[in-house]
């Protein structure tokens, strides 16, 4: 059978189990022993064993269940309030402060867990309700918080990025560098858009300047600098050449959970058991889609659809752009029902031959995938940060909640086209540090 029809039963397949509700890996799983099962015979199905975990011997995914337990450590505690209160405290001189606080918040929430559902959790508690208290629009409020939840999966340091750097055996410290200035444009872009918004919609009392006194905005410091200088020194033994990822993300770990127990007494078997118990969870079905995710990669270079695909693309006479421009929907919509762990360990190895044959870089590519995950992130059906907005804030409707956030969509959306002009900006800094990628 030709392999691209090959390859266009086996995207059927996949989009059929995979809505069928059943998860993730396990759908990978099915689809790619029914296959290998049916082309294949049954000496490719007896490898599979050997080839899922043979995707999971890799040193540098222990560093994803350490930063896993890094980002569990600090949003199992009343980090994510504080560093809430420290910005709002510091930035109560800025009109309409209280809306780049909580953006500020996520930022720096997002680069210290690496998670976007927790980010969202830890600083709407407290945001959602005190914006709502000081009349800002809800649709800015949930939208806002929603949308800065994002931010967890391309800040580093990320998991998502670690995921992309093992897929494509890209280097895990130079896609961390390359989602630093994005990241920034993003939040910008969205502290811009919620102050405008907020400006049109909300009376004068909510831009008013409310005043704290040096020692309100000191005494907060203590609680909050210790995980800065945690995450601080994570990147800078990374950048530096001192440890690996998985190294740092070890110490980065042990060093949160130390911090997590001494300032905000963290000390109960019980509390600690959750961190742990909530890390080996997370962490044990990321490792189940990765090794799930192998096997998928295995059956489509066994039936040779990856290279078909790949040799068809690279005979049509396509503008590199228009090519991308067609990656970006594929992205986007596959981001709209599945997770990214998944869209990226699914798509990358397909995708990045085909990006790096036109022209694009790699790391760049990166970036551009992930903005379009966060997308996916905020958007139904899948759509989670959406939920758990709507878990914190329920008397605030789904319906209002995905208004709100349609807007910073708008918005990631600019950030990919400021990107497509000034790729720079996601190439120079890793350039800068680490030289030109080899």
């Amino acid at each position: 059978m030709d392999p691209l029809i090959l390859g266009l039963m086996v995207a059927v397949a996949t989009i059929v189990v995979l809505f069928s509700g059943i998860s993730v890996a396990i759908g990978l799983l099915l689809v790619a022993a029914g296959f290998l099962l049916a082309f294949d015979g049954m000496r490719s199905v007896a490898l599979m064993p050997e080839i899922f975990f043979g995707g999971l011997d890799n040193f540098a995914l222990l560093s994803i269940p350490m930063f896993i337990i890094m980002g569990a450590s600090i949003a199992s505690t009343r980090a994510g309030a504080d560093l809430y209160e420290a910005l709002d405290r510091w930035l109560t001189r800025v009109p309409g402060g209280l809306v780049i606080s909580n953006l500020g918040a996520c930022a720096l929430f997002a680069a210290m867990s690496g998670s976007s559902p927790a980010t969202c959790a830890a600083i709407g508690k407290m945001g959602i309700p005190e914006m709502r208290k000081r009349g800002y629009p809800d649709g800015v409020a949930a939208g806002s918080i929603a949308a800065g939840g994002t931010l967890g999966i391309l800040i580093p340091p990320s998991v998502t990025m670690i995921v992309y750097g093992i897929a494509t055996d890209t280097s895990i410290g130079r896609l961390f560098l390359a989602g630093v200035i994005p990241g920034v444009l993003l939040v910008v872009l969205f502290m811009l858009w919620s102050l405008y918004d907020t400006w049109r919609n909300g009376s004068e009392e909510v831009l008013r300047k409310s005043e704290f006194n040096l020692r309100q905005k000191l005494e907060i410091l203590p609680r909050v600098l210790p995980f800065l200088l945690i995450i601080l020194g994570v990147l800078v033994a990374m950048y530096g050449g001192y440890a690996t990822p998985s190294e740092t993300a070890a110490v980065g770990a042990l060093l949160c959970m130390a911090v997590a127990m001494v300032v905000y007494s963290l000390w109960s078997p019980k509390a600690l058991w959750v961190v742990l118990r909530d890390s080996t969870r997370e962490s044990v079905m990321i490792l189940f889609i990765i090794g799930a995710a192998s096997v998928f990669s295995y059956m489509l270079s066994s039936l040779f659809i990856t290279q078909s695909i790949a040799g068809w693309i690279g005979t049509l006479d396509v503008n590199p752009w228009l090519l991308m421009i067609f990656i970006n929907i594929f992205l986007l919509v596959a981001g709209f029902f599945l997770p990214p762990v998944a869209v990226i360990l699914m798509s990358a190895p397909i995708l990045l031959p085909i990006v790096t044959a036109a022209g694009f870089d790699p790391y760049w590519f990166a970036v551009i995938l992930t903005i379009n995950m966060e997308i996916g992130l905020i958007t139904p059906p899948v759509g989670l940060n959406l939920y758990v907005i709507n878990g914190i804030a329920p008397d605030i409707p789904l319906k209002t909640i995905l208004k709100g956030s349609i807007p910073y969509v708008l918005c990631m959306v600019v950030a990919i086209i400021i990107l497509c002009v000034f790729p720079w900006l996601a190439t120079g800094l890793p350039e800068m540090v680490m030289g030109p990628a080899v």
